[in-house]
């Protein structure tokens, strides 16, 4: 798993990890990056200790590098989800996560609501409800991976 160690969800997002991989029996090499030099010394790192596939967690920083993210998973040959489809328009593999465009939609909705007088501490607080995987089967070729069919036809899009 790749975190950026200035989130300050980073810790948490670890201790998740970490309880999921111990409940199904699986070894997590966790790599930090905060700049591009850091990026790909992580690659670097990946690729050295031969991990079979890596998970981007959701981070600010990594959100404005999708490209770069894309060309360096493709680089290296290295399977990759990441937690927005925005990674998979621009070549990613796989993504799955809470759907931005119904974030947005929701921000929109509160802000109707603030700007209608209503007052924002008395809003409550939403949490995702619609979420999506998304598949770019150009990039599985590329990277030499065949995607299962039963996760293709659970993908609410697949990129060919």
């Amino acid at each position: 798993m790749l975190v950026n160690p200035s989130n300050a969800q980073a810790e948490t997002q670890l201790q998740d990890l970490s309880k999921a991989a111990r409940a199904i029996g699986q070894r997590v090499l966790i790599l930090k990056a905060s700049t591009e030099r850091e990026l790909e010394t992580a690659f670097a790192t990946l690729v050295r200790e031969r991990a079979d596939a890596l998970l981007i967690a959701a981070d600010t920083f990594f959100a404005t590098q999708p490209i770069l993210f894309a060309l360096l998973t493709a680089r290296h040959a290295i399977p990759a989800i990441y937690p927005w489809r925005s990674y998979v328009d621009a070549g990613g593999l796989m993504s799955y996560g809470a759907s931005l465009l119904d974030a947005y939609r929701a921000t929109g909705v509160y802000a109707g609501r603030v700007l209608s007088g209503e007052k924002p501490a008395d809003l409550p607080i939403l949490q995702p409800t619609k979420f999506e995987l998304v598949i770019n089967l150009k990039t599985a070729r590329v990277i030499g991976i065949t995607i299962p069919a039963t996760l293709l036809a659970s993908a609410d899009e697949v990129i060919e």
